[in-house]
């Protein structure tokens, strides 16, 4: 089944979701940050199909997420890397691991952890504002209309962010 492009709508989230908003994108995207770079290990991890997964690397590769390196010439086989578009992308999933963590698995039953390069401790991601680095979650800050928002295509956010400021 086909599915809907979002590529017009005025959001942020819905054209990232042009992106990566299938069952294996990001799966496929997660297996390349964590280091499995080559098309049949990613293959071989994930047990999905070579066409499903040429067609989603295709897809990465067509946004700037992914580049791809040779390292073989008969056939040709490729590494596949992360841009720095693809690494700010990646860190969308490592949240989403801390959502699993918490309320999948549990905390103390965590399938992965990540050891930060600079203290060498375990340590969880947190969404912090750039200004002064305090921790920010949804009921730490308001939506307001950004530079690039249309009202004529966002009736009912525009009548919200109204009734908010």
């Amino acid at each position: 089944m086909q599915r809907s492009s979002f590529g017009d709508m005025q959001c942020s989230v819905a054209r990232t979701l042009d992106i990566v908003g299938d069952t294996w994108t990001p799966l496929v995207l997660r297996d390349i940050a964590l280091g499995i770079s080559r098309f049949d290990a990613i293959q071989r991890n994930l047990g999905l199909s070579r066409k499903v997964l040429a067609q989603r690397l295709r897809l990465l590769e067509d946004h700037e997420v992914v580049t791809r390196t040779a390292y073989q010439d008969t056939p040709t086989r490729y590494d596949y890397r992360l841009t720095a578009k693809g690494k700010d992308l990646a860190m969308v999933l490592v949240v989403m691991q801390q959502f699993g963590d918490k309320w999948v698995f549990g905390t103390d039953q965590a399938p992965v952890v990540w050891h930060h390069l600079g203290c060498g401790q375990v340590s969880r991601p947190v969404v912090c504002c750039d200004s002064c680095g305090e921790p920010v979650g949804p009921d730490d800050a308001l939506p307001a209309a950004g530079p690039g928002f249309d009202e004529k295509q966002n009736p009912e956010l525009t009548a919200l962010l109204a009734s908010i400021h």
